[in-house]
């Protein structure tokens, strides 16, 4: 976990702390359910396991299941990124891209998973996905000397984290570890809002009928919104909604100030923190963490249209010189 003292100056907070997942093996918060979801199929005598994903669940089961000599089946949209999608086939797993959206590809894996009668661990369905994820509040506590932060801002698709994340801490509170617990800010991209719309209205959550260049949280129907709203209610706190071109910045923003390189889904989370601040809803003492779920390097497209093209030059000092001057890079 980073002490981002530059963010905090810039958005004038007491202290703005970056929690980065994506220093896991696989690269994402994912590897921590698909750890103990491995386990929990071997001790269910389970020889294949599946899952649905965007393309980080999938990537975490597949490096596990890779760990152990298990056989994994990972069901994903066609459409991500090649990252992810050669992510998957180095580590072996039969990978199947669906021509369709994520809901039809968690609908046809539920449907293989029956008929096939494999261990199924999406997300959703199998409970012990939340147990898994919500270690990361328990790190969070720890690591804090069990004085967590005033807020915690989570990226959301389906839900499943913000509901593990705030598990996580209401675990502690019972017993006894910590006093209180930080307030759940949920975060999704405008086209895909429907917790946020929930926790934000009358608690109903519909079907969202938009999309956003953030893969991992592009979720019309989410597959566990009823604990994510329930999570930021209990704790007081609110849902934020975001563009796409905010989180282009954001992605940005995050790594030239701490050095962190967020994917799209994940630099969500930072681009609802700056919204909330420009709305006045951050107070200025406050500490904030920024839960970044997957590294950068999962989707490079996203950041790359708003990226320079790098100076090319001959093997010339001269003419490297002068080049390094048009930009205003002088001794």
């Amino acid at each position: 976990m980073a002490n981002c003292e530059s963010l905090a100056r810039q958005l004038g907070l007491k202290a703005v702390l970056i929690k980065d997942e994506g220093r896991n093996p696989t690269g994402s918060l994912k590897d921590r359910p698909s750890a103990l979801l491995v386990i929990k199929a071997r001790e269910a005598g389970a020889r294949i396991i599946t899952t649905a994903s965007s393309g980080n669940a999938g990537g975490a089961l597949a490096g596990v299941c890779a760990s152990v000599g298990m056989k994994s089946v990972i069901f994903v949209p066609s459409s991500i990124p090649r990252a992810k999608l050669t992510q998957l086939q180095v580590y072996g797993s039969v990978v199947v891209a669906v021509e369709g959206s994520y809901d039809q590809t968690v609908e046809l894996c539920m449907k293989a998973g029956r008929h096939f009668g494999w261990y199924q661990r999406s997300t959703g369905y199998n409970p012990y996905t939340r147990e898994g994820k919500k270690t990361a509040a328990l790190e969070i506590a720890e690591q804090l000397n069990w004085r967590p932060p005033d807020k915690v801002f989570v990226p959301m698709g389906d839900g499943n984290i913000a509901s593990g994340i705030w598990k996580g801490f209401r675990d502690l509170m019972a017993l006894g570890f910590i006093e209180r617990s930080p307030r759940l800010i949920g975060v999704q991209a405008e086209g895909t809002s429907s917790i946020v719309d929930a926790v934000n209205g009358d608690g109903v959550v519909r079907e969202s009928s938009g999309s956003t260049i953030a893969g991992g949280i592009n979720v019309t129907r989410a597959n566990d919104p009823t604990m994510a709203v329930r999570a930021i209610r209990e704790s007081s706190g609110f849902g934020v909604k975001v563009s796409d071109e905010e989180i282009r910045t954001a992605i940005l923003g995050l790594a030239r100030s701490s050095g962190v390189f967020a994917e799209p889904a994940a630099a969500a989370a930072f681009a609802g923190l700056v919204k909330s601040c420009e709305a006045g809803l951050v107070k200025d003492g406050e500490t904030v963490l920024v839960l970044i779920t997957g590294t950068g390097l999962k989707d490079i497209e996203a950041p790359g249209k708003r990226l320079s093209e790098p100076l090319r030059v001959a093997p010339d000092l001269n003419e490297l010189e002068r080049r390094l001057g048009d930009e205003g890079i002088r001794r």
